[in-house]
Order: C-alpha cells, then sequence, then structure tokens
C-alpha cells in the first residue's frame, strides 16, 4: 500500500552535484523532525546537502539502519514519509538538499518483521519473493537455514512451540506452511520450507548469501529486474518528486554485477549524483564504466592520514612496538603476515559455508567442461585453489570486465600453487584463477561462479582485514582505517597531489570524508595519534614508566593498543574506553572472540583499563598528550582543511566541525546536540573553540602561535569559500600544487583550485619544530594578492614568508582579491 504524500516540496534550490554535505545518523532517538530543527544551524555551516542515514523500514529499535525490512515504506520510527517530506520542506527552504543512504544488498533476516521473507518461508521456492533473496535450495535440500536456536534442535525442542499458524522460539516467529499445523512437532519441522538450526551452523551449513558473515542480513538479487524495481520504487518515487537529490550506495561489492546495477539505478534515477561505499585498495583505480560520482570518500581518507604521518618515525616506532610486544609475525608483527594467518582463519571458520558453496560450484564446472583442461579435478584441491586465491588477493573483489581479474594471476597464482602437498593437484590454482577470468564459458553456472567469487572475495576482505587485522597489527592504531595501509601509512607529499590531480581529472564530484559512523576513530583522534610518528622514542619511554608502575595488562599489544587509544582519545568517561578495547579484543580473536567469549581474559582487560589507561598511570599519557597539544592541534586543522578544500565533494560526520574524539561504533554514533538559536554563531561561537580545546592551544617552533583559528572556524571559513567560489571546486575546476622553497619546504603542503584559492598546512610539526622551525622558507603565491580568510586584515603576495604566513594558526586559506 502506498503511503498517502502530505504536501508537496519546493523545488529543489540546492546544486543537482552538493558543494558539501552533512551526514546525520538517524535513529529512535534522533527523529527526522530532529533533524529538521538542526537544519537552520546546518545551513548556516554553509553545506549544501544533509546526508541522511538509510529512511526506509528498519528492524525496529534499530540505531544504524541498514537492517531494512520493508522498502516500500519510510521507517515509521523516524517519523515515517510525512516526517521525511517536512524534514525535506525545512531543508529547501534553508537551501539545502538532501542525499540518502541506500542499501541494495541485504534485508535483514527478521520473518516477523520482514513481510517478503515471510512468505518465501511460508511458502517456499514458488512464492513469488522467492526471487527476490539469494538461497541455494539445492544446498539445504529444500529448506532454508534458519541459525536461530541455542543449542542443537534435539536440547531445545521444549522451546518450539506451533501458536495457531506460526511457529514460535522465544522471541522468534516464523509461518508455518499451510496444513502443517497440527502436525507432531518433529514432523512438523520436516515439513517447513526452512529448517530452525543450532547458531553455530551457520559456519558450516548455511545456504543463503549473507552480509559478510551476519546472518541476521539476508542478501538481496537486486540482478533481477524486478527485485530491483520492488526494492527502489519507493527511493525512486522521492527522488522524481524532489523529495531527495542524491544517493550513497552501501557495500556494492556485495552484489552480483555492481557494474550492471549502477548503470540500471543511473537509468532509473536520470543520473542524479551518487556515490558508491567501494573501497580501493593502494594503487586500485574506481572501475571507469561505473556511472558514479565517484566513491564515499575512504581513498581521501587515506591520502589526507598518510600526509601527516612521518615515514622515517613510523619505521621506528614499529621497532619500538615489536620490541614492546613482541607478537609473532602472523599475528601482528608484520603485516602482510597478519592479514595472511586472519584470512585463512576467517575463510575456515566464519566464511566456510561460502567457500563450500564455490568449491561445489567448480566442481560442477569442471566437470561439464567440453574442454579437457577442468576435467578431473577433486573437490578437495579445487576447494584448497579457491582457498589459495582467496587469501591472496589485495583488492576487496576483481572486476574482469574492467581488467581488474588479474589480481588472481601472477605472482599470487605462484604463491598459491606452493600451498599443494600433492604437486600434480596444483593446476586446480590455473584452472580456478581461469574460471574467475571467464576463459572456460559464460553460460550462466559460469557466470554465478564469477559472482560468487567477487562476493566472497569482498567479504573476505572486510573480515579478515577491517574486522581482524586491524586489532592484531596495532604498531600504530591511526592506521588501521578503512582503506588504509597498516604496513606503509605514510605518503608522500607529492604522491597525494598526484592522487588529488588524478581525483579532479577523472572523478571531480566523488565523495570524500575523514570521520564516518563506520570510522574506527574520529579523524581528530587520528591526528593525535599520528603525533606518535615524530616521537616514538618519547612514546616507548613513557610506556616503559606506565607499565612499570600499573596494573598489569592481559597481554603486550593490548597494552599498546590501550595506552595509544586513551593518547588520543584524551580524557574520556572510561566506560567509553573499557567498551571499545573489549570489541577490540573480540575483534582480534586472539584470546577471546564474539562467539566464544573467555570471561576471565575479558576480566582481565576491564580490571587492567580501570586501573592502567583510566587510571593514575593514565596520567603519565595525558601529560605527553598535553605537551605536544600545539602538535596535535596542527595536525586536526591540517587534516579538516586539506579535506574540505582538495578536489571532490566534503562529507562532514555529525559533530565533526568541532573537535570530535569517538572510537568505534556504536561510540561514534551517538546522538549529537545542534544548537537551535543563533545559528550562526550561538553555542558554535568562540566559546565552543575554546571549549572543545581546538581554539586555545598554542604553537611551538614555528607551528603557529598561541591563539588563532580553531577548528569550526577553518571549517565555517572552508565551506563559505566553497559556496562563494563554487568555479574553484567545482567539475571545471583545477588543482596545482604549490610547492614551497627553502629549508622546511616538506613541512608546508599547499595547492592552489583554479587560480583563486590557495590552501597551505603545516605537516609534521614536531619535527620541524625540533629542526629549528621555518628558517626562512617561502612558499610562491600564485600572481596577484591574496587574503587570509582566517584571519581578516592580511594579506600576501609573491613569495609569502611560511613563518608569517603561520604565524596564528598553523594552516592557511587564501582568497585571491583584486584584478591579477
Amino acid at each position: 500500500m502506498t503511503p498517502e504524500r502530505p504536501g508537496p516540496v519546493p523545488s529543489p534550490a540546492a546544486s543537482p552535484v552538493p558543494s558539501a554535505t552533512y551526514r546525520l545518523q538517524l535513529q529512535p532517538d534522533f527523529r527526522f523532525e530532529a533533524a529538521a530543527a538542526a537544519v537552520p544551524y546546518l545551513a548556516s555551516l554553509g553545506v549544501s546537502h544533509l546526508h541522511l542515514s538509510p529512511v526506509l523500514e528498519a528492524v525496529p529499535g534499530s540505531r544504524h539502519g541498514y537492517d531494512v525490512v520493508d522498502h516500500a515504506r519510510v521507517r515509521a520510527e523516524l517519523g515515517g514519509e510525512e516526517g521525511l517530506r517536512a524534514l525535506a520542506r525545512t531543508a529547501r527552504e534553508h537551501g539545502l538538499g538532501l542525499v540518502v543512504d541506500i542499501v541494495p544488498n541485504h534485508m535483514a533476516m527478521s520473518p516477523r518483521h520482514n513481510r517478503a521473507l515471510w512468505e518465501v518461508l511460508r511458502e517456499g521456492p514458488e512464492s513469488p519473493y522467492a526471487r527476490w533473496f539469494d538461497i541455494d535450495w539445492r544446498a539445504g535440500g529444500g529448506q532454508v537455514l534458519l541459525p536461530v536456536l541455542g543449542a542443537p534442535v534435539g536440547e531445545v525442542l521444549d522451546d518450539l512451540r506451533a501458536d495457531g499458524d506460526v511457529l514460535r522460539y522465544h522471541e522468534h516467529a516464523f509461518p508455518l506452511r499451510d496444513g502443517t499445523a497440527d502436525l507432531p512437532l518433529p514432523q512438523l519441522l520436516d515439513a517447513q520450507w526452512y529448517r530452525p538450526v543450532w547458531w553455530r551452523l551457520a559456519r558450516t551449513e548455511l545456504n543463503y548469501r549473507r552480509f559478510f558473515s551476519i546472518s541476521e542480513l539476508i542478501g538481496l538479487r537486486v540482478e533481477d529486474p524486478e527485485v530491483f524495481e520492488a526494492t527502489h520504487a519507493t527511493v525512486l518515487r522521492l527522488l522524481r518528486e524532489g523529495v531527495v537529490d542524491g544517493l550513497r550506495v552501501d557495500h556494492p561489492d556485495g552484489l552480483a554485477d555492481p557494474g550492471a546495477y549502477l548503470a540500471r539505478l543511473h537509468e532509473a534515477t536520470g543520473g542524479r549524483w551518487t556515490v558508491v561505499e567501494k573501497i580501493l585498495a593502494d594503487g586500485e583505480r574506481l572501475p571507469a564504466a561505473w556511472p558514479v560520482a565517484g566513491t564515499t570518500g575512504y581513498d581521501a581518507l587515506r591520502h589526507v592520514d598518510g600526509l601527516f604521518t612521518d615515514p622515517a618515525g613510523y619505521g621506528e616506532l614499529l621497532g619500538r612496538y615489536r620490541a614492546f610486544a613482541a607478537p609473532q609475525p602472523d599475528r601482528g608483527g608484520d603485516w602482510a603476515a597478519t592479514v595472511r594467518r586472519a584470512a585463512y582463519r576467517v575463510l575456515t571458520h566464519e566464511l566456510a559455508t561460502e567457500l563450500d558453496r564455490l568449491t561445489r560450484l567448480a566442481h560442477r564446472l569442471c566437470a561439464a567442461s567440453p574442454q579437457p583442461a577442468p576435467r578431473d579435478r577433486a573437490p578437495w584441491a579445487l576447494g584448497t585453489a579457491l582457498r589459495e586465491l582467496l587469501v591472496r588477493l589485495e583488492v576487496y573483489r576483481p572486476y574482469t570486465a574492467a581488467g581488474a581479474g588479474e589480481v588472481v594471476t601472477g605472482e599470487a597464482a605462484a604463491e598459491a600453487r606452493l600451498a599443494f602437498t600433492v604437486p600434480e593437484e596444483a593446476g586446480a590454482v590455473d584452472v580456478v584463477r581461469d574460471l574467475v577470468l571467464g576463459r572456460y564459458g559464460d553460460g550462466p553456472d559460469h557466470e554465478e561462479f564469477r559472482a560468487r567469487f567477487a562476493q566472497t572475495a569482498s567479504a573476505l576482505r572486510a573480515k579478515s582485514v577491517e574486522d581482524t587485522a586491524f586489532y592484531r597489527y596495532v604498531p600504530l592504531l591511526s592506521a588501521t582505517e578503512v582503506g588504509g595501509n597498516p604496513g606503509g601509512p605514510a605518503l608522500d607529499p607529492e604522491v597525494f597531489h598526484a592522487y588529488c590531480a588524478r581525483v579532479q581529472r577523472d572523478w571531480p564530484a566523488t565523495g570524500t570524508v575523514v570521520s564516518t559512523h563506520d570510522t574506527k576513530r574520529s579523524a581528530d583522534v587520528r591526528a593525535a595519534l599520528a603525533v606518535l610518528t615524530e616521537c616514538p622514542a618519547r612514546w616507548a619511554d613513557v610506556l616503559t614508566e606506565v607499565t612499570r608502575a600499573g596494573e598489569g595488562a592481559p597481554d603486550p599489544q593490548l597494552a599498546w593498543a590501550a595506552w595509544q587509544t586513551v593518547f588520543g582519545l584524551g580524557p574520556a568517561d572510561g566506560g567509553r574506553v573499557r567498551d571499545a578495547l573489549l570489541k577490540h579484543v573480540r575483534e582480534a580473536g586472539l584470546h577471546t572472540g564474539w562467539t566464544e567469549r573467555v570471561a576471565s581474559y575479558e576480566e582481565a582487560v576491564e580490571a587492567f583499563v580501570a586501573a592502567g589507561p583510566c587510571g593514575a598511570p593514565g596520567e603519565r599519557v595525558a601529560e605527553l598528550r598535553k605537551a605536544v597539544e600545539p602538535h596535535v592541534r596542527a595536525n586536526v586543522l591540517g587534516t579538516a582543511l586539506v579535506h574540505l578544500t582538495m578536489p571532490g565533494v566534503p562529507d562532514l560526520y555529525q559533530g565533526t566541525e568541532h573537535e570530535y574524539l569517538a572510537l568505534v561504533d556504536p561510540d561514534n554514533r551517538r546522538p549529537v546536540d545542534f544548537p537551535t538559536a543563533h545559528p550562526a554563531t550561538g553555542s558554535d561561537g568562540e566559546s565552543r573553540e575554546h571549549a572543545d580545546g581546538t581554539g586555545s592551544a598554542g604553537g611551538a617552533g614555528g607551528a603557529g602561535g598561541a591563539g588563532g583559528a580553531g577548528k569550526t572556524v577553518v571549517t565555517r571559513a572552508a565551506l563559505a569559500l566553497r559556496a562563494r567560489r563554487p568555479g574553484a571546486f567545482g567539475g571545471a575546476a583545477t588543482y596545482e600544487p604549490v610547492r614551497a622553497e627553502g629549508p622546511a619546504a616538506e613541512h608546508c603542503v599547499a595547492f592552489a583550485r583554479s587560480g583563486d584559492v590557495v590552501t597551505a598546512v603545516t605537516r609534521l610539526s614536531l619535527r620541524l619544530a625540533r629542526e629549528g622551525g621555518w628558517r626562512g622558507t617561502t612558499l610562491p603565491l600564485p600572481p596577484g594578492r591574496w587574503a587570509d580568510t582566517l584571519a581578516p586584515g592580511r594579506e600576501f603576495t609573491g613569495h609569502a614568508r611560511v613563518e608569517e604566513l603561520f604565524a596564528d594558526t598553523p594552516v592557511a586559506l587564501l582568497e585571491r582579491v583584486g584584478d591579477q
């Protein structure tokens, strides 16, 4: 039933391509009306669009909205479609548009709330909704396995009961197949189109595609035109009616054919601005054929963070970490080995069912091949080949149509062959590789194999890197971020400039981010941690002191990560630190885990956090944090300004216009209080600058003097400049590096946008101070007069002395004034 649509929404006032977006995390505690109340303030910041987390009907109480249960309705807990339309009207009145996050890859595995899934469980593969879900009916013997039982079915049989036409198990409810309600319970269970099983069987027996290894989310088949239409109709209608202006697409790597999906979406939306949450590895490019504006921006995050990380200092920090924690190479001592070990574990445990399904499909293809090469391959050999190739992929997903499938050849394939103890079976690697590359045919089964290989690869990469290795390899926590490369976190400024030039040329309207709902630490926490690469010996000395004085840690790797956590976060509630570190050790899976928790170890973690990092010894770490505060400030402001003025469309995460110190979710999804009065200044003015600590830190060694602009002032100035000079930042803009000259040139990173704007930031300010400051270094500005937007009244021309440019603030944002 289509909901009544109250009130028209004014025609879009905002640009079809945003100049800047602002991400809001909607949840039952922050509904559409709360977002509408914040609109005047958000408009005053200078953004052009609000970026909303998923708005369609989700599991009741969901705090993120990615567990969609009904694509036809706007979520009632947020205020329903009427509330969304009211928000859109308020936004339009203030010149803002709306961008929404959509979830094409999966729905919630919650039959009680997911009507389409309920009908599939009731009617089986003949249900009109059966084509919606990625279910392998053959593997389940004609039943969908539901891993919901707390123990083997024989041990919990008394907890299962028929209630009319519903089967109940505690809070779970499932439909009964017609005519089966009166059967004795064992026969009743056998007669259903589904089979409730022990939750542990999800690892090995599951026969539906999941989101990563999360059994509570079931994969959608949006490659089917009917499913696409049904699951996108409401969003497309909201786009046509002017309620929504653009889209963020969640996890395209999980789809069977992302390129085809995006082409269909592009056509259906009329080419609206759309970005995709595609994670790119170092050196990987977004497929050029995708009709999108670009990515959501994790590639930008990696380049911005790398700019403020000291390469030499990181090498020393890594050595100190290895000496302190003494980790084994494959358990946190070496990045590549840690990733490889984590991938083996994930693929043979959490994703074992996905690997088994791939193996069965590969064996079927080989047995039926008209070509002799693939025949006579044992299932175990094909499974081993699949495993060895998957763990060696260095990208999230191979895209064979775009040529990226070559990642499964060459050195990776040669290494994979070595894993075979029976040499003559090593040829299975070449067979699997050629299946992935489409060299043995293009029928439906071959297409399915390639799609499932790619889908499994993306799930494996996410689980083994983001959710495992990032928590095992911890020399520098700021490097363990989505899209990052902890094995080589620092980037030369020339690499950054080359990246920006390429983005401006190829993807000028791509998204850029530095903090999101998925970052493990906010940009300001990472900016503080990056300073440790400039003082690794000092950090090691402090750890020696606190280790000697404090309570014993359960293990040294955890201790290193815990002390870095409180250094990056600064003074904070101990509960937040405890919760983040418990998540850390469970994700790492070395001593405890999510499904096999070791209570004694977790109790030791809690005791250590309370007595050490959040106890008296933590004060010594706080002293170091305070001592390097000017350099933390330089990184915070530099990160913010670069993000807001580099090529692309910057997305500000809620609250990050101020100092924003957050850890991994759910810590980073806490509601934000927005000012409702005097939006142009109010609580966002100077008092807020000093309250959040970003406006009162002094400078040192020429890195920026005391006082000066704080983060909110920098953010407002950059956003205002983007709005005032759209030509300097849009698709037709240019990007030119501006290279400093002099003994400290490497510490000043600057670039010009279309000859009208110059951004300059201080890089590695602590090392700069040790080396004697700027010492006459100059920045040769483009011709003309340049006004300092952060300090009205100051102007520069020609070769500006960097020490003067950064006299009060370690960053500068210059705007051309007058005639050239």
